[in-house]
């Protein structure tokens, strides 16, 4: 009979099957290992000893490739080290993965506005603040960059937004705009 050679065959696949699932049942998910990977790196990361902070973040990343603290941890460390290119690239594919990350948004647009690209770090603080409304450094960074864009009465009020979540930020808010120097002889001016 041709079929019934067959059943056998289906069924030790079918046991085989199950037998791997189980196995896989007992073993540590790999996104509890690459967690707990990440765990270790944050030790070692708030113990200052970067370069362990980094293998585990980056062995982490081998068991869970979508780990984003693991990318953002990263991009810390070499935003720390002065590799602003490192960083951004870690900081965005962290992004890729959550776009709702505060902490990434945020220091990805310290990044970018660094550079130079006014417009863009706007856009990732504006996204910073509306996913943490709560986030003072970030209206304070976003009044500064509005200011300094021509959009002054909008970058009032994110800086004011910033000193009301945190009044000691009040210390950093540089002038609105420095005040014209009066012309003419001093005896002409009123």
């Amino acid at each position: 009979m041709p079929g019934h050679g067959a059943r056998p065959r289906a069924r030790a696949v079918l046991l085989a099957a199950i037998s791997l699932l189980a196995g896989a049942c007992t073993s540590k998910p790999e996104a509890q290992t690459a967690q707990e990977l990440v765990n270790e790196g944050l030790r070692a990361h708030f113990a200052n000893r970067l370069d362990e902070a980094v293998l585990r973040y980056q062995e982490a990343l081998q068991h869970n490739p979508r780990n984003q603290f693991a990318y953002y941890n990263l991009g810390l460390i070499a935003q720390t080290r002065g590799d602003n290119v490192a960083a951004e690239n870690d900081y965005r594919i962290a992004l890729s993965i959550d776009p709702n990350f505060p902490s990434a948004l945020y220091n990805l647009a310290t990044i970018i506005g660094a550079s130079g690209d006014s417009r863009e770090a706007i856009q990732l603080y504006r996204r910073a603040v509306g996913v943490d409304p709560k986030m003072a450094n970030a209206y304070l960074n976003l009044g500064i960059l509005l200011r300094q864009t021509g959009q002054a009465s909008e970058g009032d009020a994110a800086i004011a937004k910033a000193v009301q979540l945190s009044p000691m930020l009040a210390g950093r808010v540089p002038p609105a705009s420095p005040s014209p120097a009066p012309s003419g002889p001093p005896s002409l001016r009123r």
